[in-house]
């Protein structure tokens, strides 16, 4: 039996008890699961909860009470391991969409580590969800997704150093997961 959390009105409800004061936040993870929801055709069924559930925690991290190191995965996966999580959702919320790029731009590598990163179509799928939805919850394609990110952030900033250096590994995840949908 899954835990609340793993269930994806669980993950909804903890996701609306932080995210909805940070705006457009809220609204892109209310598109991301609803994408995750889609993506998840391209899953085993016994997979597709989880992944809803991971797109609804992504970016719980940014919830102001959670901030700690101000990285939000790794904020977001020690929130939910402090409540008592299953570590595969903490293990993707960690390492959602390249956060292994951006741990290393700012020296959190070691402490993300702790967290194993899954090479999965589970984490494919989840980084489709996010990286096809713009920042308010619009649908973008994947090209799109990564300029408006680039054109968010300064040039040499963290995240869009971790961005430019992710691009591959996120395009290739894309990929997979269309491929997998029949798209």
């Amino acid at each position: 039996m899954p835990t609340a959390l793993e269930t994806p009105r669980g993950a909804a409800e903890l996701a609306e008890s932080l995210l909805p004061p940070l705006g457009n936040r809220w609204l892109h993870t209310q598109a991301v699961a609803a994408r995750a929801r889609e993506a998840s055709l391209a899953l085993p069924e016994a997979e597709r909860e989880l992944l809803i559930s991971a797109a609804w925690l992504h970016d719980i991290g940014y919830a102001p009470g959670l901030r700690e190191t101000g990285f939000h995965p790794l904020d977001g996966a020690r929130y939910l391991e402090s409540r008592g999580a299953p570590g595969r959702l903490v293990r993707l919320v960690a390492h959602h969409s390249g956060a292994v790029y951006e741990a290393e731009q700012r020296g959190l590598s070691a402490e993300l580590s702790v967290y194993e990163r899954e090479d999965s179509p589970l984490l494919d799928a989840l980084i489709y969800a996010d990286m096809t939805t713009g920042p308010a919850g619009q649908p973008f394609d994947f090209e799109r997704r990564m300029d408006e990110i680039l054109d968010r952030y300064e040039a040499g900033s963290v995240v869009h150093t971790a961005i430019s250096k992710a691009r591959p590994y996120l395009g290739a995840a894309v990929e997979r997961t269309r491929a997998r949908l029949g798209n």
